[in-house]
């Protein structure tokens, strides 16, 4: 089902934004039609993200609370991260 909006602007605003719109070939309706969607994607985008991060933090919380995770001190993490750079940058 489609639903109508409106706003509000002033006539130089409406009629400038008109004109580029005709210059691109469509309508202004058309332009605003793809802005709200590009909006839209975009937060379906976000809130997907969002639901796949907190998934991923809740699973090393349950990890974490049936003790199977491991404690790897800054130094040796920071060590194990440029081996693994390194890696994929020999192989360029």
């Amino acid at each position: 089902m489609d639903t109508r909006i409106q706003f509000r602007v002033d006539e130089e605003t409406k009629r400038l934004a008109q004109q580029m719109a005709e210059s691109q070939g469509r309508t202004l309706s058309d332009a605003c039609r793809e802005l709200a969607e590009q909006l839209a994607d975009q937060q379906r985008k976000a809130v997907s993200h969002d639901t796949w991060l907190t998934e991923q933090v809740n699973l090393a919380f349950d990890k974490f609370d049936a003790e199977r995770s491991v404690f790897i001190e800054h130094d040796q993490a920071k060590s194990r991260m440029a081996e693994r750079k390194a890696k994929i940058r020999s192989r360029d």
